[in-house]
């Protein structure tokens, strides 16, 4: 068969498996839904015809199909099912000892852990988080619960593929909200300029970069472009700046950091101003992350060891553990449509390490 014939079979299985087959279910590989599917002779080439008729092979099918997954050759499919299996060990594993979170199959399950570090982490980056922030806190008593979402002005989930840019939708993600908040309108704003143009203020494009970091280009460029003016390529870092001043869309006047580890002023500022850019230690295992809230007792929590930035919109208490409610840039189909939950009280993976939000105008 040749390689054009042999990625035709490929879709036209894996379209197969995944349609309402005449005769039986759907394929699924959670745990509490086992597969139904009645196999029938068209499933004995493709994908199948490689690594078999199991019960494995068939979610293998199924999870190709659901993320648009396209294999080059015969090796590539038993390199990536291997993975897959890895991984699918690891979820089943974890989820048996019944802890406060839960890991499921999503898109990355057919990478492997230093692949996924180096399609869609940024390098630890050395924050520059104040050893102690000019915040003033007042005695105000702090709700219970919040949730920014419900004040309309969290921006949709964006989903920033294979570069390291995570640091551009924390940053993002920041002024959406804030400019919200501040204007009464939703605004789609562009990581694209970020990537682009602010390698001078120690921001590598795709390699990674700091939010605070961030803050400090836009002050110092005059503003940020929206979306659909500075539109995303997940590529950057080269130094080739589209940016121009006709097309700003909010300008940053001032940017705020929270002392280095200080959750209390981040509870303050979640709880009474607004969502705020973090950046934490994301380690093994956590890209498969569902629902619960994430604890962890390898990650780190120091400068050094930040790998990722995201946003945090909220906080609260589940089954008596506190924790924060934080926003990814890793599409609405990852974990909890998008977002996922840190426990609250031990700088957990440094999530109050490397914190700073933006004053807009």
């Amino acid at each position: 068969m040749t390689r054009v014939s042999f990625l035709f079979a490929i879709t036209a299985l894996i379209g197969f498996c995944c349609s309402a087959a005449r005769g039986g279910a759907l394929t699924f590989y959670g745990d509490d839904n086992p597969i139904r599917q009645v196999v029938s002779d068209e499933l004995n080439s493709g994908i199948l015809q490689v690594i078999g008729q199991t019960r494995h092979a068939l979610s293998f099918v199924h999870f190709a199909r659901r993320y648009g997954k396209r294999y080059e050759s015969v090796e590539v499919i038993k390199q990536r099912f291997n993975i897959f299996l890895d991984n699918l060990k690891m979820i089943r594993s974890h989820n048996k000892k019944r802890l406060s979170y839960k890991l499921g199959v999503n898109e990355f399950t057919d990478l492997t852990w230093d692949e996924f570090k180096r399609e869609r982490l940024g390098a630890p980056q050395n924050c520059s988080a104040t050893t102690k922030s000019n915040l003033k806190l007042t005695n105000a008593i702090l709700p219970e619960t919040k949730d920014w979402r419900e004040a309309g002005i969290v921006s949709p989930v964006k989903k920033q593929g294979k570069c390291g840019s995570c640091w551009t939708f924390s940053t993002t993600g920041a002024l959406e909200a804030a400019y919200a908040q501040a204007f009464g309108k939703n605004i789609s704003l562009s990581e694209q300029q970020l990537l682009d143009c602010a390698v001078a203020f120690n921001n590598f494009g795709c390699k990674g970069g700091l939010p605070s970091q961030a803050f400090e280009y836009i002050k110092y460029a005059g503003g940020l472009d929206t979306e659909e003016e500075y539109p995303y390529t997940g590529k950057g870092g080269d130094g080739v700046c589209k940016f121009s001043l006709k097309n700003v869309a909010v300008q940053v006047l001032d940017s705020v950091n929270i002392t280095k580890g200080a959750e209390d002023e981040l509870k303050y500022v979640v709880a009474f101003i607004r969502p705020v850019s973090i950046a934490y230690q994301v380690v093994k295992g956590f890209k498969e992350y569902k629902s619960g809230i994430y604890s962890s007792t390898v990650c780190g929590n120091t400068p050094q060891d930040v790998n990722h930035a995201v946003l945090a919109v909220g906080y609260g208490v589940e089954n008596g553990t506190p924790y924060w409610l934080i926003k990814n840039s890793w599409g609405a189909d990852w974990g909890d449509n998008g977002y996922f939950k840190m426990e609250m009280g031990k700088n957990m993976c440094g999530i109050a390490t490397c914190a700073s939000y933006p004053v807009v105008t």
